[in-house]
């Protein structure tokens, strides 16, 4: 399958929607529902924002419903967490669901349905082990074979069932398998399993069940029983639509039952989704969690500072449709930097500090400098920040033998300070190893607001914040987490552990903040002038703050790999 690699392109027409119109203009539907039905047994990534957006979007063009839905039928990989989780996502992404269902509330009426396609003949059990199945089965070029007890009475079969669920057999000694045809071309209708033994306490129904419906059973029911028209799921589930489309013509129990509609998946280079790799990032430390700033999912996004409205607008440029293809991280980033330039108030913060003491600036005197608040919003207004005699600017915006081009302070350059004054080099002082601890300057008095009284020419500006001033607090500053453009073709976590981009993640302590982000909470964001785009952490107090990169000003990743 060839492989396309979207960087930045208008939205294309969504097939999805194309469909539904057509639906609604035969008259085939009258309406228009959807739902988003996570398994709760992991955190959500960039992936379900995709099904997330698609499934609620749909539903509010059309004035429809959108429930959210948890697949809980799988009670050893499950948790409460979990669910709490997808909430928070769902609703932080900017999206209500309607209501609130699990697969578990429907749990007697799937069981019943079994029930009914034991009585039609159409379901028996099974006693082949799970390797025995596989191997009737047969392969993608041969057709299977019957299992030896398919053809065993239904009164048996429903005996059996019933002792199953009463929790007589142990775990995998036997299933309930649907009788559809074993030499079908699709390997899903090869007689699938709809139920197997499990007993496991469920998050919800206790110790009630110890036989637990199979996905590709449970799901179409519960799409069926909840009135849902339109199933809206990823590719993966297309050679499951036949299975889906069987069980409910055979069970016939429903006046519209639901239409499965596909979609791609979304695929991001540099970025690892599997929950099984995932978790073996986080219980190997090679990441601080699940919400860690550099994971894929959408709690490590929101922690690293990306705006929701950017989420959206990324899956919106995506667009819809069933080519698989790979997005170019960047294309997120660029959505992400887009929106905080637009919103995000600005800062001036110094992450590498180097001293500066304007020697003929009065000692004592202090002066409020009006800065913009936000360029790309005037009805803010401006702020007032103290400049004084003593100031931290960049350690990289000063060198004694600057190379060509280079319009930051040295020797033979005048700058300016960002909203404050022109100043020149006077002298600096130096530890015993030769490295610049402070620089002396003057600055010129009537150059204040940094705007020249005679014209000349400073095209070197500086962000700065007042020694006596300012805040201190630790910045740490997140980059993609892999070097390669596909991790989850990489096997096991040593792989993983050399595929980890060095530089994802670098703390810097003692960075000098201007003083209004003392009060910053939690998620809030800003643009440090001239360094890029970063919020304050979920772990930051008052105390012992702590910013977060979200996203640096330009896309410079490509450069370093």
């Amino acid at each position: 399958m060839s492989e396309e690699i979207i960087k930045n392109e208008g939205a294309p027409s969504n097939f999805i929607h194309d469909f539904i119109d057509k639906d609604l203009e035969e008259g085939v539907y009258s309406r228009v529902q959807t739902r988003f039905p996570p398994e709760p047994n992991g955190y959500l990534h960039i992936g379900h924002a995709k099904a997330i957006c698609i499934n609620f979007g749909t539903s509010e063009k059309y004035k429809g419903k959108c429930n959210l839905r948890l697949d809980d039928t799988n009670p050893t990989k499950e948790d409460t967490e979990y669910v709490d989780a997808i909430m928070e996502d769902i609703k932080w992404l900017g999206f209500e669901w309607d209501n609130v269902y699990y697969a578990s509330d429907y749990f007697d009426f799937i069981y019943d349905c079994a029930l009914k396609l034991i009585d039609m003949g159409l379901a028996y059990v099974d006693e082949l082990t799970a390797d025995e199945i596989r191997e009737y089965r047969g392969t993608l070029t041969e057709p299977g074979k019957e299992s030896p007890f398919r053809n065993r009475p239904i009164e048996e079969t429903k005996d059996l069932f019933a002792r199953m669920t009463a929790g007589e057999f142990e775990n995998g000694s036997l299933v309930l398998r649907a009788k559809i045809d074993m030499a079908s071309s699709n390997m899903n209708m090869r007689d699938p399993v709809i139920y197997r033994i499990m007993k496991a306490e469920h998050h919800r129904t206790g110790n009630k069940w110890c036989v637990y419906p199979m996905y590709d059973f449970a799901h179409p029911l519960s799409d069926a029983r909840e009135e849902v028209t339109h199933s809206l799921c990823s590719l993966e589930f297309e050679n499951h639509r036949p299975l889906y489309n069987w069980f409910l013509e055979k069970l016939n129990l429903f006046a519209e039952p639901p239409r499965q509609i596909e979609f791609a998946r979304m695929n991001v280079n540099y970025t690892l989704t599997s929950k099984r790799k995932c978790l073996k990032l986080v219980n190997d430390g090679l990441v601080d969690g699940w919400d860690d700033p550099r994971m894929a999912t959408i709690c490590g996004m929101r922690r690293r500072g990306y705006p929701a409205a950017a989420i959206r607008n990324f899956v919106e440029k995506i667009g819809v449709s069933k080519a698989y293809s790979v997005i170019d991280y960047a294309l997120l980033e660029s959505c992400v930097r887009d929106d905080l330039n637009q919103n995000a108030d600005r800062a001036m913060a110094v992450l590498r500090p180097l001293k500066v003491v304007v020697d003929n600036y009065p000692e004592g005197k202090t002066e409020e400098i009006s800065v913009e608040i936000n360029p790309n919003k005037p009805e803010l207004g401006n702020k007032t920040v103290t400049f004084s005699r003593e100031i931290y600017i960049e350690q990289d915006d000063f060198n004694l033998n600057p190379p060509g081009k280079y319009f930051r302070l040295c020797p033979e350059k005048e700058v300016r300070l960002k909203g404050a004054y022109f100043v020149k080099y006077a002298s600096h002082e130096e530890d015993e190893n030769g490295n610049v601890t402070c620089v002396h300057v003057t600055y010129d008095p009537a150059s204040y607001g940094g705007e020249s009284p005679d014209g000349r020419k400073v095209k070197g500006t500086l962000h700065w914040v007042s020694a006596d001033h300012c805040i201190t607090a630790t910045v740490k500053l997140y980059d993609r987490l892999f070097n390669v453009e596909n991790p989850s073709d990489e096997e096991g976590v040593s792989s993983f552990a050399d595929n980890l981009n060095s530089e994802s993640l670098v703390v810097l302590e003692g960075c000098k903040l201007e003083a209004s982000l003392k009060d910053a909470k939690a998620g809030d964001g800003f643009q440090f002038m001239r360094q890029g785009y970063f919020c304050a952490d979920k772990y930051s107090t008052p105390d012992n703050l702590i910013f977060n990169r979200t996203v640096a000003l330009k896309d410079s990743f490509a450069k370093k790999v």
